[in-house]
């Protein structure tokens, strides 16, 4: 099991009949005659329909095999280049210059049908790209159910939108963005913390809101208030979420100025995200994921760590010992419960340290019981802990 989805099972090979196995070594002998043709012919640059549909054969017994991917895209940047040179299409930057349109998004990786009907927009050598690119999408959704988690089907899908973006005009290429942004939904959705589908996730919402027609200092083109919507949607249908956790973090700086934030409404914003943190801490805090949360939270108010992000501001030492204070009485009470919890030990240990900083107080004996339980409860990093109290003077 994997994020609680099944993978299938495999036979022993001491198990399988003389007749199974026979039939296993021919399958990898025509495997192996399978690569070595792909291979050959594209050596002698045959780039030539029969190579293409080779290369899908390969591709849909072993999507591993990362170098069939790269020999796929040569073969499709050649018919592209064919077809622009045809003269039939425009320069690629066209994208960059021609203003977008606003699509309906699509659940599937066609193109939704009003764009089918503005295809008299594009030349016969776009409209050609449009069609190829549209069926290597669709011969890569099997594969992605398949393999989810397979990092060159993720990889290849990026490269052909990315076709879409050089090739076609804005509102084209706009189409098929958002059309993958609905898939990545349907995706994340059977399993919702493939990572894979989260790094891809931030791609396709990055390249959306750059063909968007709308300038995002106008609002038109962010889809920042969006996507902070669906990370909570995500946390609350399962906490232990560490992409969408991570993913809310690095949204929360562009929300924050895209709303142009006052200082008060800054600390409420703070506030609410420390309760709702606090929250599914209370209700498992054995999930390291929320731990991971709570501290990124918390180095927002380190003034010795230049990579924090911004969320409250201004921020004085008065502020930082206020929630450092807080924060420590809160993860006290969470120990009731959760003795045998290190990530509450380290989270004690760390925001007494920082307390200390800024002025705050914290009895050296309380700490030195922290660090008792951490080394009861972890000693093969006896190490670490040793170092750990150095540096904190215990």
């Amino acid at each position: 099991m994997s994020h609680g989805i099944p993978r299938s099972t495999t036979t022993s090979h001491d198990n399988k009949s003389e007749a199974a196995k026979a039939k296993e070594r021919k399958q990898i002998e025509n495997y192996k005659a399978l690569e070595k043709d792909v291979t050959e012919r594209i050596q002698a640059q045959d780039f030539t329909n029969p190579t293409f549909q080779l290369t899908s054969t390969l591709l849909a017994q072993n999507p591993e095999y990362y170098t069939i991917w790269n020999h796929r895209r040569l073969l499709l940047q050649h018919v592209f280049a064919q077809e622009l040179a045809s003269n039939n299409g425009p320069p690629s930057n066209t994208t960059s210059q021609e203003p977008a349109h606003d699509a309906s998004t699509t659940t599937t990786t066609t193109p939704p049908s009003n764009t089918q009907k503005k295809d008299t927009t594009l030349s016969p050598a776009q409209r050609e790209i449009s069609l190829l690119i549209n069926e290597d999408l669709t011969f890569l959704l099997p594969l992605l159910k398949q393999y989810p988690k397979c990092y060159w089907i993720w990889n290849h899908r990026s490269w052909l939108l990315s076709r879409t973006s050089r090739h076609l005009p804005a509102s084209a290429s706009l189409t098929f963005w958002q059309a993958e942004l609905s898939l990545i939904g349907k995706m994340l959705a059977l399993d919702s913390r493939n990572f894979h589908g989260w790094g891809y996730r931030r791609i396709v919402v990055q390249e959306i809101e750059r063909l968007s027609s709308r300038g995002e200092e106008e609002g038109g083109g962010s889809m920042v208030e969006a996507e902070f919507e669906y990370t909570t949607k995500m946390i609350h249908t399962n906490l232990s979420n560490f992409s969408a956790w991570h993913y809310r973090g690095t949204l929360i700086p562009r929300l924050l100025s895209s709303r142009a934030a006052s200082s008060s409404a800054r600390q409420d914003f703070f506030d609410d995200e420390l309760a709702l943190i606090t929250q599914a801490l209370y209700t498992d805090p054995y999930d390291q994921s929320l731990w991971f949360y709570h501290q990124f939270l918390m180095s927002t108010l380190d003034a010795s760590n230049p990579q924090a992000g911004v969320i409250l501001d201004p921020v004085d030492d008065g502020v930082r010992r206020r929630y450092l204070e807080q924060e420590l009485e809160s993860v006290r009470e969470m120990v009731e419960g959760a003795e045998d919890c290190k990530y509450v030990y380290q989270a004690l240990l760390e925001y007494a340290r920082r307390l200390r900083e800024v002025g705050g107080t914290v009895g050296r004996e309380e700490m030195r019981g922290w660090l008792r339980e951490l080394r009861g409860l972890d000693p093969l990093r006896e190490g670490r802990w040793m170092d750990l109290e150095g540096k904190l003077g215990l």
